[in-house]
């Protein structure tokens, strides 16, 4: 990669220790932020919010006592969402959905006032998101859509997805479920191979295998040319979904 040709070359990374990156969105893998850190050299800062928060909730930046911490771990805490930010106070409701209220999450959606009743309960904007609290942080599991129950377990794509990002010929996966007549839905990756990489299916699961519990692993793995993603780079997982999915009137089983 470039990082890599510039050191070859004995040339120096620009802006080392010097440039700040901050990242809104889905959670990076961590395998992303411990690069950015220690072969860029660049600091990684994390914010987490929605438009209709506008948008800024929580921050995670690196305080001192993190730098003895090994790359690993730093990179872990590092890809959790953060502490909530000035005037922010953030709740996990009984389902698991993280909910927020502040001076500046927004009133409503505009003429939409049954979209924003379901939004909006008692005073607590409902993110969509499923998460919970470590410490005094905020951690995002999953959009609640997207987390795969596999025989009565919930799952997060995006934890399945960050333990396949550590293997070296992963350039790209999407996490999503398929049905599946014994366990309800199973986990499905559909993975994007480094240019010149190799790996199998069987080595991509064992991997996983040897990393998380068991239950979280895929049990199939696809791997593709291209993954589908929005204009914005974002995941398309209802396209990639939709072909397993295709003839049934539940998106759940």
């Amino acid at each position: 990669d470039a990082a890599a040709a510039r050191r070859a070359k004995g040339a120096a990374i620009p802006g080392r220790s010097r440039v700040r990156i901050v990242v809104a969105g889905a959670p990076p893998p961590s395998k992303t932020i411990e690069r950015v850190e220690t072969e860029l050299g660049w600091e990684f800062i994390q914010i987490y919010g929605l438009t209709e928060t506008a948008p800024l909730l929580t921050i995670n930046r690196a305080p001192a006592e993190w730098d003895g911490l090994d790359t690993g771990e730093r990179s872990r805490r590092l890809s959790r969402a953060g502490v909530p930010a000035v005037g922010v106070r953030i709740q996990v409701d009984g389902e698991g959905e993280v909910c927020a209220r502040s001076n500046h999450v927004f009133e409503g959606y505009w003429n939409q006032p049954e979209e924003t009743a379901k939004a909006i309960a008692e005073g607590w904007f409902h993110t969509g998101d499923g998460g919970y609290r470590e410490d005094a942080y905020v951690v995002i599991s999953d959009r609640k859509k997207d987390v795969i129950i596999t025989g009565g377990e919930n799952v997060s794509s995006i934890e399945v997805e960050d333990c396949l990002f550590q293997h070296p010929a992963v350039a790209e996966v999407a996490v999503i479920s398929v049905p599946d007549e014994k366990w309800g839905e199973t986990i499905k990756a559909l993975v994007v191979l480094r240019p010149g990489a190799a790996a199998t299916e069987r080595e991509l699961i064992d991997h996983c295998r040897g990393r998380m519990a068991h239950y979280k692993c895929p049990t199939s793995i696809e791997l593709r040319a291209t993954l589908d993603r929005t204009a914005t780079g974002k995941l398309q997982k209802f396209k990639l979904r939709e072909p397993y999915w295709a003839g049934r009137t539940r998106r759940v089983n």
